[in-house]
């Protein structure tokens, strides 16, 4: 298994980083996606601790919606530090990058530029996405649409309906599920689930956030991606082993450059 998107560099992780990494081993995990925050020195000073401590991780590396605001003085220089990040981290994907409406801690327009220019980096590098877009569909789609021919994509922390998960399977997207599918309110997005084609899907924990059954209200770590195979298991109505086979051969045709065994 490897979990697709994580935020192990966080903070959150420094005081028992290799306590969280043995215990990913032992649930059968052989690497994870790390995901950084551009421009963020001390998270990429941690990075360097998360590498060491686990060669079975790989990084991402984008500006986030939330943060699209403290770059819009010099979209310029701000593209040329994540292009820097990407190379120091050997990133195999750019991102988490997208639009949040929901929370609005950027200006929309300023979210949708800097959301257009990572696009086009990615494109430039030939480097996969992963998207965060909450309150923001239509947008979030008319950008991909915009820029994103020929790029691979990835809904992280898939939570829309079946509408939504059409659309994004129509333009080739991989659809990403975290502990929120084991939720017990989750019912649509559990059919969203079951819908899903064997070869667009991955799984991820955004640990340290959304910790599935049975652990919410408790820190989400790399660990827990198996109770959201074992979901996943249950809902397609297949054996763990394969949703595990599946979401990793996934992972392996999107982040062609990881090269996880």
């Amino acid at each position: 298994m490897i979990d697709s998107h994580c935020h192990l560099a966080g903070e959150e992780f420094a005081a028992d980083l290799d306590a969280v990494v043995s215990r990913a081993r032992d649930a059968g995990l052989s690497g994870a996606l790390v995901i950084l925050a551009a421009g963020d020195d001390g998270e990429g000073e941690r990075a360097r601790a998360v590498r060491a401590a686990w060669d079975g991780v790989r990084f991402a590396v984008g500006i986030h919606p939330h943060q699209a605001a403290e770059h819009a003085g010099d979209l310029d220089a701000a593209m040329r530090r994540l292009e820097a990040d990407l190379t120091t981290h050997g990133a195999v994907a750019l991102g988490e990058i997208g639009l949040d409406y929901h929370y609005d801690f950027s200006p929309r327009d300023i979210q949708q530029e800097v959301f257009r220019r990572q696009l086009r980096l990615a494109r430039d590098r030939d480097l996969p996405v992963i998207i965060h877009t909450r309150e923001a569909t239509e947008d979030t789609f008319q950008l991909l649409k915009d820029e994103g021919a020929g790029l691979r994509v990835v809904f992280h922390c898939f939570t829309g309906g079946l509408e939504m998960a059409g659309t994004a399977l129509d333009m080739g997207a991989i659809l990403s599920f975290a502990g929120i599918v084991t939720f017990p309110k989750a019912g649509e997005l559990r059919q969203v689930a079951q819908m899903v084609p064997d070869a667009s899907f991955l799984v991820e924990t955004d640990s340290p956030y959304l910790a599935p059954v049975p652990f919410r209200g408790k820190r989400n770590e790399p660990a827990f991606v198996a109770h959201v195979v074992e979901a996943l298991a249950t809902i397609r109505g297949r054996p763990a082993a394969t949703i595990a086979r599946e979401s990793t051969a996934t992972f392996s045709r999107v982040f062609r450059r990881a090269n996880i065994a």
